[in-house]
């Protein structure tokens, strides 16, 4: 059959005409060679479209940020504690300006007073005094102590059993009422860990005394010191050089006459360890003590008397050991263990030991009071600022005023 030649209208028709299945069979198909890529046609399933590397990639990215924005909150949240800390620190340490509706020169108005002691009373009645310690909450405002004396000697006594304590000790009959004039922490290493509650106390009949000698010193004439002679009194006290003069010449003189240091641990510690503290304390003043302490011998013997006392076991937290200073510049120290009739213990404080020489007691006193360096910086501000309360009324009404709430309370 011969072919019938195509004409141009009838291309034309074949063009405009949709193409079939015939047509799309009679397409040459395309051949792979050993060089060409191979076409993959996609898939109508989702799961063989994935990108594993890519996948891993975007989930090490999420790991990567989300790591990035926790430590970037942790840190803020550091910063930012660490700084509202700090800014409530610095309101608290803020004298408190309230509205009492009292004169400026009645004391209690003053913003100083806040560093003082606030003075509150326990469920029997008795004052106590805040130390800001958990384990040592309070001090007693007062104390009634007797006049300590020697022990006497006995079978178990050694050559120096005059100056230790035995059990045929003897004490005075009559109490002496101590009045507390400040209170601190002792702390140790640079992070302030606390050992021990220290409180400085004046027998209530010697605060006259010790109030006219302060008072003296800034105006001879004054039964009282104003508020610029307060302050002026408080810079000598806490300076270094003029501090330590002022409590040197104070203590040659027996002014205080008589004076307890009240020290109750806050942790479990021993009488070695104490002793060891006491020891360099004395150590580090002999400069300002009388004679050349440090070669003499009798100084010497009264260190080795000292040093024997505290030979001696544990000393538990919360327990009361006392060093007592007379008017003579004896030192005596008593303790308190807790005992118990049923433990066959004495009860109460007891004494256990004595030194006859005044320089030991003299140290011991500066290494609280004066100097550079002291045993306890909270405790020497706020024995400062117990001593402001003395010379800020006349001469002998602090002691009347004790005296008078001591009767109330009897």
């Amino acid at each position: 059959m011969l072919r019938q030649p195509t004409t141009t209208a009838a291309l034309r028709q074949q063009l405009r005409r949709p193409a079939t299945l015939c047509d799309s069979l009679r397409t040459p198909a395309r051949r792979r060679t050993f060089l060409s890529r191979r076409e993959i046609a996609p898939s109508s399933r989702a799961v063989e479209n994935l990108n594993v590397r890519r996948l891993s990639e975007k989930s090490q990215e999420y790991q990567r940020n989300r790591r990035i924005f926790l430590w970037s909150g942790l840190m803020a949240g550091i910063v930012s504690f660490t700084y509202t800390a700090y800014q409530l620190k610095k309101e608290l340490a803020k004298p408190v300006q309230a509205d009492s509706g009292l004169p400026e020169t009645d004391p209690l108005a003053r913003a100083d007073a806040v560093d003082r002691k606030v003075v509150t009373h326990d469920t029997d009645g008795r004052e106590i005094v805040a130390t800001g310690n958990s384990t040592v909450p309070t001090f007693p405002r007062t104390i009634d102590l007797p006049a300590y004396a020697s022990p006497t000697s006995d079978e178990s006594s050694n050559t120096s059993a005059g100056h230790l304590a035995t059990p045929g000790l003897s004490a005075s009959t009559i109490d002496t009422e101590y009045t507390l004039v400040g209170l601190g922490s002792r702390t140790v290493t640079f992070i302030g860990i606390q050992v021990y509650v220290v409180g400085f106390y004046v027998a209530t009949a010697d605060i006259a005394a010790l109030q006219s000698a302060l008072i003296k010193k800034v105006d001879p004439i004054a039964t009282t010191l104003v508020p610029g002679e307060r302050d002026q009194l408080r810079d000598q006290l806490l300076h270094p050089v003029e501090g330590q003069k002022r409590w040197n010449d104070l203590l040659a003189q027996g002014i205080p006459a008589r004076s307890v240091f009240r020290v109750v641990p806050v942790r479990d510690t021993d009488f070695h360890h104490l002793r060891d503290g006491f020891v360099r304390a004395i150590q580090g003043r002999t400069a300002e003590l009388p004679g050349n302490a440090a070669q003499d011998e009798t100084f010497g013997e009264a260190m080795r008397q000292f040093r024997a006392i505290f030979n001696r076991g544990s000393v538990p937290k919360r327990k009361e050991l006392l060093l007592l200073r007379d008017e003579k510049g004896k030192l005596s120290i008593a303790y308190d263990d807790g005992g118990s009739k049923k433990e066959g213990l004495p009860v109460g404080r007891r004494l256990i030991g004595v030194v006859d020489d005044e320089r030991v007691s003299r140290a011991l006193w500066l290494n609280y009071l004066a100097g550079k360096n002291v045993a306890s910086e909270p405790a020497r501000k706020n024995i400062v600022e117990g001593i402001m309360e003395f010379v800020e009324r006349p001469v002998g009404t602090v002691a009347s005023q004790v005296m008078q709430i001591y009767n109330r309370h009897n």
